[in-house]
């Protein structure tokens, strides 16, 4: 029971963090679709595969296609995201992560290291 308090309370920790990180005005403002996306993207990232603009459009069951596309239009004009076109085909391009994303990325994890090292 000890341990389930110690995560409770770490998690709680990040949540404030989080939080608290998101009320900075220079921190990039996103709504929760946004920022959901975003990470999915994140994921796919990690892997090192490229993704589509239709691929991130049908990365979520719960998020249409046309919301998707509207918030990749959105995360790209806030600057955390880009279009790469592709080489051979250029009806095609690829979502790829911006300086601006690539920080708020650290920026979270770094969130999650303060919270689990504040025991």
């Amino acid at each position: 029971m000890a341990n389930n308090s110690k995560f409770s309370t770490t998690y709680l920790r990040f949540l404030n963090l989080i939080q608290a990180i998101r009320d900075i005005p220079s921190f990039p403002a996103m709504d929760p679709v946004e920022e959901r996306l975003l990470n999915m993207l994140a994921a796919v990232w990690h892997g090192g595969k490229p993704i589509s603009v239709l691929e991130a459009m049908g990365l979520s069951s719960d998020i249409s296609a046309t919301t998707a596309h509207r918030r990749l239009k959105t995360l790209r004009s806030k600057g955390l995201i880009a279009l790469d076109v592709d080489k051979i085909d250029s009806r095609i391009k690829y979502v790829v992560p911006t300086e601006l994303a690539t920080q708020y990325f650290a920026t979270m994890g770094q969130a999650l290291d303060r919270a689990q090292k504040a025991d």
